[in-house]
């Protein structure tokens, strides 16, 4: 039987024109994604989204639009779950507490699972900036918009 895995995620936009962006090491290897990650059971797709941004990021958000959900077939590269994301804008609540890094994979610490942010203008933004498929697609469409 196969399995769906619904990920949910924030393109979270500064006074700048800068997107947040999350560099990560887990399973192995490294990739770049926008924050937010896997949807819980028993919640919404907001709810779980707040959840991940203060698991993540230390930060509250509120949810502003819903942006893009996959419509398109996305194979999970970590299992063989299907990929069924949601993307939805955001902003801070209050000023974030991170430590925003200029370098990718530029980690503090070491462990087998790291995180590190960084802001990308969005004037600057490829789709290359991103490990996955879907998040380079909803970079293409960002990129579009703007």
């Amino acid at each position: 039987m196969y399995q769906f895995n619904v990920r949910v995620y924030g393109l979270l936009i500064n006074d700048q024109q800068e997107i947040l962006i999350s560099d990560e090491q887990e399973y192995g290897m490294q990739f770049t994604k926008f924050p937010g990650g896997g949807l819980e059971y028993g919640e919404g797709m907001t709810e779980g989204l707040k959840r991940e941004f203060v698991e993540e990021c230390n930060a509250e958000v509120e949810v502003i639009s819903h942006f893009y959900t996959t419509d398109f077939f996305v194979k999970s590269a970590f299992n063989d779950s299907q990929i069924i994301s949601v993307y939805y804008l955001v902003k801070n609540i209050a000023p974030l507490d991170l430590v925003i890094k200029t370098i990718p994979f530029d980690f503090d610490g070491e462990g087998d699972v790291l995180q590190s942010f960084r802001w990308i203008k969005l004037q600057d933004l490829k789709e290359s900036d991103f490990t996955f498929p879907i998040d380079q697609y909803v970079a293409k469409l960002l990129i579009d918009k703007i």
